[in-house]
């Protein structure tokens, strides 16, 4: 089998276990039951190509760990998500970008707008009245990013097919 004839590969941000847990508990309870195949998650990119130089390029980063602000919820028109704010997000990215250009289909070339999304595919009026019912109680909050998963999409579920931890950061002790 070519690489062009593979399926293509979804690029994801791998969460903290607490957030983690906190957005897949949302999306087991929201999310269409007959649709959700997958935990929660926070896309970086839908489309890459599936060949070696891709799985080198992501265990090459040496990037830390970093936290990331979860801002607020966004209305997705037939679902809800959690918005997020990360300068360090941003950066890998637009550098993941850049590599890729060649590469990217038009929704990877997009204004990058990073969120979780835990409702999708159902009415208008049920996503608004879940939005409400959450921006009630919503306050921002943290979230670290731990590291890079990359999945083969198989027309549905995903196959997990590499990951890349970030660098633990230790703070330095203070002795005196």
């Amino acid at each position: 089998m070519s690489a062009t004839d593979r399926n293509p590969l979804i690029l994801t941000l791998r969460m903290d276990a607490p957030g983690q847990a906190f957005f897949d508990r949302l999306r087991d309870r929201f999310f269409p039951p007959e649709r959700n195949f997958l935990k929660a998650h926070l896309t970086l990119f839908h489309q890459l190509p599936n060949r070696p130089e891709t799985r080198e390029l992501l265990s090459g980063l040496f990037m830390e760990q970093f936290e990331m602000t979860v801002s607020s919820l966004r209305h997705l028109g037939a679902g809800v998500a959690y918005a997020i704010e990360s300068a360090e997000l941003h950066q890998l990215h637009r550098f993941c970008s850049l590599y890729f250009a060649a590469d990217l289909i038009p929704q990877d070339r997009q204004r990058f707008r990073p969120h979780i999304t835990i409702e999708n595919k159902v009415s208008p009026e049920a996503s608004r009245h879940l939005l409400t019912i959450l921006n009630n109680t919503f306050a921002p909050f943290i979230v670290q990013a731990i590291g890079l998963d990359l999945w083969e999409y198989l027309g549905g579920p995903w196959q997990h097919r590499f990951g890349h931890n970030f660098k633990v950061c230790h703070d330095k002790l203070d002795m005196s």
